[in-house]
């Protein structure tokens, strides 16, 4: 039997959770979220060295990067339809 994958994904049950953040002038959104601080750490570094990857891509956009950090965040402070943002805060061809 074949395994079935949610079209949203799943949230972890945890109340506090760590949150990688990405700032794009006054903008900020959570990009991703996770339930341990390493993982956090891990995600924005990966993050990080995508944008310095396409750094001509998005100078040639005349957009700012965006800039990831991570913060603790509650699970009641995310938006109802959240969803992960792409590691180059692109979603549905717009930038964050």
């Amino acid at each position: 039997m074949s395994e079935v994958i949610p079209l949203r994904p799943t949230l972890p049950k945890a109340d506090l959770l760590w949150a990688v953040i990405a700032s794009q002038g006054k903008r900020k959104v959570v990009a991703d979220i996770h339930l341990s601080q390493k993982a956090a750490e891990a995600d924005c570094q990966w993050r990080m060295a995508q944008v310095r990857t396409y750094s001509r891509f998005l100078i040639s956009e005349q957009q700012p990067p965006p800039v990831y950090h991570i913060e603790r965040i509650r699970r009641a402070e995310l938006p109802k339809r959240w969803t992960p943002l792409p590691a180059l805060g692109m979603l549905r061809g717009r930038f964050i």
